[in-house]
């Protein structure tokens, strides 16, 4: 298999098609014959990345690069920003209105989660500039 790239734009708050993304990405791993630890674990950290980009940003655009040993996998947006990185990555910590939560997301998992689930995590952010997550997982 050679290096294979995707791309995907993001609404922001579109929650019917919230996931997307992360759904066509992980049909791909499979198609390829990805390690299905490997494609459930990054299938995970691509979801709870999306959905924050859905949630706090008004969107984004994602981008993937497929190779035989790994996927990264680089979420970028142009939203508020993330003031307190530390504390956002707080189990439990959240920032998502009460709409959102009523609809089931903004829990406090998303960073948390991205963090448990990938190989790697970059997390860059600047408050009224956006946030850009780099997440990898190894084919193993």
């Amino acid at each position: 298999m050679e290096t294979l790239s995707l791309h995907y734009d993001v609404s922001g708050d579109d929650f019917t098609n919230a996931g997307e993304a992360s759904g066509k990405i992980k049909r791909t791993l499979k198609g390829l014959g990805y390690n299905v630890t490997a494609v459930r674990r990054l299938a995970i950290a691509v979801y709870e990345a999306e959905i924050n980009m859905v949630i706090h940003a008004d969107g984004g655009v994602i981008d993937a690069l497929v190779t035989p040993e790994s996927v990264t996998v680089t979420l970028a947006d142009k939203g508020p920003g993330i003031p307190d990185v530390e504390l956002a990555m707080t189990e439990g910590y959240s920032t998502a209105p009460d709409d959102v939560r009523m609809l089931g997301f903004g829990a406090g998992m998303g960073l948390p989660n991205i963090k448990k689930y990938a190989d790697e995590m970059n997390l860059e952010t600047e408050v009224g500039v956006g946030t850009t997550i780099t997440i990898k997982v190894y084919n193993k």
